[in-house]
């Protein structure tokens, strides 16, 4: 049996994006979950074309209840789950965890299925229809992580993340992303 996810033991707890809450966050979290740009762009304005991908885990499968609701997916709807770390010289600074269902990889011609260690972000900025749907945030205490992240990119604290839905010609998908100390050291 296949696991639901590479990162996470259990499915992090999400606060809605609701007005005020941005001004709660510390002022580097506000930065990076506020970024309306291509955060793998932003990443490389700063530390070059030497920014890659790992990927971790790519399959598809259930997604968490949560995010199932989110993109209104019935029960047993398998999606393409993509969890990945984005990282320069082997220092983590981003992991994601991207939900496809297989509607909106139709749309989008196959190229959400076929990333490799491409960055997610240089494909879908690259749609003219994008939009933003929704974003919650989350801050994930270390025992939500599974041995194998924690082992990947040394977690011993609280991480702050954000998911988004984004659209792209009237199908979704959503998009998580969990800002590492390293990144966060630069705003």
């Amino acid at each position: 049996m296949t696991t639901k996810s590479f990162l996470f033991n259990r499915e992090p707890l999400w606060l809605e994006n609701r007005q005020g809450l941005r001004h709660k966050l510390p002022a580097n979290v506000q930065s990076w979950a506020y970024e309306s740009g291509s955060l793998t762009q932003r990443l490389r304005s700063f530390y070059g074309t030497g920014v890659t991908v790992k990927v971790l885990l790519q399959h598809w499968h259930t997604p968490f209840l949560s995010e199932r609701r989110l993109l209104k997916l019935p029960e047993h709807h398998y999606c393409l789950i993509r969890e990945v770390l984005l990282h320069i010289n082997g220092r983590p600074l981003i992991l994601a965890r991207t939900i496809i269902p297989e509607t909106t990889i139709k749309t989008a011609k196959s190229n959400l299925s076929r990333l490799g260690n491409r960055p997610l972000g240089e494909i879908i900025f690259s749609y003219p229809r994008l939009e933003r749907i929704a974003m919650d945030i989350t801050l994930i205490d270390p025992l939500t992580w599974t041995k194998s992240a924690i082992n990947e990119v040394a977690i011993n604290q609280q991480i702050w993340g954000r998911r988004t839905v984004y659209d792209i010609a009237h199908k979704q998908m959503l998009v998580s992303e969990f800002f590492l100390p390293e990144v966060l050291s630069h705003f």
